[in-house]
């Protein structure tokens, strides 16, 4: 193996342990010379900087299918925080698309997506699949993914903690699969991906500007199911992202969410 080969493999291991760790953008500074010195030619240079997240330099060179693979190889049977002693039975990792221009990321998995290791397999899913239908796509057309891998006991709301530390392998999914729009699901989903705290009322309605890409809030499907009032505005809020991609607008009287 080369110097540079060994290089870039070291580098991207320390890497890789830093976004297990929760952190996931990296800047260069760039080298300065003082007075009486000289930096040489060999001295050793982070990998290239895609906007503000760094990739690695083997999934640069993978196609999306892939560098999910290797994504999820690294995950491995993970034990990084609390949820793998707390009843979990699997990772759920994403499916879909590798090249889709939509991804949707919820919260975490539930009951039924612990047992198939899916996301939004459960009643959830099925509202999410009515929804993607009515936008006139299929589920295979978009990327479907989540905050965290893992069912929180009870399917109670996950953890900061939790969130922090998972969170950095669905950015690297995001950096894959490079879609032209995100759609957070929810709160907890939406507060992750923008860093802010606030509510829903406020988050939803706008298009987002993250990470090279867009992002559109909308209500999580097991909320609407426990509030079918709110159906019509999670179907403004698609309507929002379908019209952001030109998409061809369904007829009018047809309900998305039913």
């Amino acid at each position: 193996m080369s110097q540079n080969s060994e290089l870039q493999q070291q580098l991207a291991e320390r890497v890789r342990f830093y976004r297990e760790l929760g952190i996931y953008d990296f800047y260069r500074r760039e080298a300065s010379s003082q007075a009486g010195t000289t930096v040489e030619e060999s001295t050793p240079v982070v990998p290239e900087i895609v906007g503000a997240a760094l990739s690695f330099p083997d999934e640069q060179e993978m196609t999306p299918e892939q560098a999910l693979r290797a994504i999820r190889q690294d995950i491995g049977d993970c034990t990084r925080c609390a949820l793998h002693k707390q009843g979990r039975k699997q990772i759920v990792f994403g499916v879909g698309n590798p090249r889709a221009d939509i991804m949707f990321v919820g919260e975490a998995p539930g009951a039924d997506e612990d047992i198939q290791g899916e996301p939004f397999v459960g009643r959830a899913g099925q509202l999410l699949n009515n929804m993607i239908s009515a936008m006139g796509i299929r589920r295979e057309d978009v990327y479907i993914a989540n905050i965290i891998k893992c069912r929180p006991p009870g399917n109670r709301t996950p953890e900061r903690e939790e969130c922090d530390t998972c969170s950095p392998f669905l950015m690297r999914q995001i950096e894959v699969v490079k879609p032209k729009i995100i759609v957070a699901l929810g709160a907890v989903a939406a507060k992750t991906l923008l860093g802010v705290n606030d509510a829903m009322i406020n988050l939803r309605g706008h298009i987002y500007d993250f990470k090279n890409t867009k992002l559109a809030v909308t209500y999580h499907p097991a909320y609407l199911l426990r509030d079918p009032r709110q159906k019509k505005e999670a179907w403004k809020d698609l309507q929002m992202v379908m019209k952001y991609l030109g998409m061809p607008m369904p007829k009018q009287g047809e309900q998305g969410t039913a």
